[in-house]
């Protein structure tokens, strides 16, 4: 499953060379010109807008080149050695750029046809040839130069015809979008956390440094304004989107509906005030207050902009959201859950909550159904209920560790067999360590008790992101 994603990223490409070859052996540079070409197109059909600038075989065309990439800013820069190239051909570009680096060690094919090469009979031809099969020669000597410079880069080694070379670029390329998203996107928090709840409790300046977001401060009379101002033909509209989206079972009463569709009218209004990528809320009020009423009255609207690409969390779960967002901008959902309960019969963790959930990433239909009563929350109202596409998925809590924020992640499954029917989202899901090694080493690390569960494997790009934005990256399975 890929949900839609926001893109919208510029990659470096720059091939190395030594330009004392190309008067040596004829059709040497064209040769690997064209190698660099397929990668510049494949990553191109990966969503990149990519800024090649060809292959540099000197110092002098080195730095022209440097200044090129970063006239264009581009966010990450990959370095296509096509031949054994001179360390100061690499290090005046990387240097200037001051960007994430990974370097190409990919070779045309996965062997060279050693018969073929040797019955060639010119050995000038012959070493040729070999040139235009020898990245390796290169990859200790850039490597050695980068670390004796204090600069970070990572490898991609493997051969054109590679599905696992594509994969692990194509990797890259979307782990350097979603830190493009999260610099870039607009976190609103409104409300206040629930009383007590000290593990969802943020620092929201750790939160801006880590991942480049810009936090938001909210207000609820705002969204009180925008809801008295709601329009007849808005509101039935509204609801009509909750037919459309919703299985809208019959035990829904018209006021829920009409006062749940108010409020959504009302989010979507606040949204785009503040042009918002997500948002983390929580509020209570005194009893039959107008603000209660709207905070009891949100899971509907906050479950429709988390399907549209504008997650919400609750219960005030800033980092969730961020957790919530990367995975979003990763195409894979990202649904707000929590713990519910284990079953050591089946050995599987069941998590889910009343709200919002990721809808496109549901099994079947996702139901809104009414709740007398929201747990451990003031009043009642409208809630989902919904199990996560059954599969490969990701779990990611973002964590404010001691000393550090970093990113938790475990891969797992999610499950059939018998879920709650109690109006919340609820799912079953296995780990290949098993249900209580998994909730040992999970808790272990110290997240909030709420995680973004997204679907399909993505360790391997989660890991990437976490390079690209200096945090760690804990992996559970």
């Amino acid at each position: 499953m890929n949900i839609k994603k926001e893109s919208g990223i510029k990659v470096g490409l720059f091939g190395i060379g030594l330009d004392t070859y190309w008067p040596q052996f004829e059709g040497l540079l064209e040769r690997l010109e064209g190698y660099q070409k397929q990668i510049a197109d494949k990553m191109n059909e990966f969503g990149a807008e990519v800024v090649n600038v060809g292959l540099i075989d000197s110092p002098v065309k080195a730095r022209v080149a440097a200044d090129g990439l970063k006239k264009n800013d581009v966010d990450i820069v990959f370095l296509y050695v096509s031949t054994y190239a001179l360390s100061s051909t690499v290090l005046p570009v990387v240097q200037k750029l001051k960007c994430p680096i990974v370097i190409l060690n990919i070779q045309p094919v996965a062997a060279i046809d050693y018969d073929k090469f040797n019955k060639m009979g010119d050995r000038g031809l012959m070493t040729g040839e070999w040139l235009a099969h020898c990245q390796a020669c290169s990859a200790p000597e850039i490597a050695n130069v980068f670390n004796r410079s204090g600069l970070d880069y990572e490898f991609v080694t493997g051969y054109l015809g590679e599905q696992a070379v594509w994969d692990d670029i194509q990797d890259w390329i979307d782990a350097a979008n979603v830190a493009s998203v999260m610099n870039n996107n607009r976190l609103g928090v409104l409300g206040h956390y629930y009383c007590g709840m000290l593990d969802v409790y943020s620092d929201l300046t750790k939160q801006s440094a880590a991942f480049g977001t810009h936090i938001e401060v909210v207000e609820m009379c705002e969204v009180k304004k925008y809801r008295d101002e709601a329009t007849e033909v808005e509101v039935q509209a509204k609801i009509k989107e909750f037919y459309n989206t919703f299985e809208v079972v019959e035990e829904c009463e018209e006021s829920e509906l009409i006062r749940a569709a108010k409020t959504s009218v009302a989010l979507d209004k606040l949204v785009d005030a503040h042009n918002l990528g997500s948002l983390a809320y929580y509020y209570e009020g005194e009893s039959g207050n107008e603000y209660e009423n709207i905070v009891t009255s949100v899971i509907a609207g906050n479950t429709l902009l988390t399907g549209r690409n504008i997650p919400v969390a609750g219960e005030y779960e800033v980092k969730n959201a961020q957790a919530m967002k990367i995975m979003d901008a990763f195409g894979v959902g990202g649904s707000f859950s929590e713990f519910y309960a284990m079953d050591f019969n089946d050995d599987i963790v069941m998590l889910g909550h009343d709200g919002p959930a990721h809808f496109a990433i549901a099994e079947g239909n996702v139901q809104l159904v009414p709740l007398p009563v929201y747990h451990g929350k003031p009043g009642k109202g409208l809630s989902i209920q919904m199990t996560v596409k059954h599969g490969h998925v990701t779990l990611l809590s973002v964590v404010e560790g001691k000393d550090d924020v970093f990113l938790l992640v475990a891969e797992g499954e999610s499950v059939e067999g018998p879920v709650l029917q109690i109006g919340n989202t609820n799912s079953r899901y296995r780990f290949s360590i098993g249900a209580r090694a998994f909730m040992n080493e999970w808790s272990k690390q110290g997240p909030s008790h709420h995680c973004a569960i997204g679907v399909g494997h993505i360790g391997n790009k989660l890991e990437k992101l976490g390079k690209l934005l200096n945090l760690r990256v804990v992996t559970i399975c």
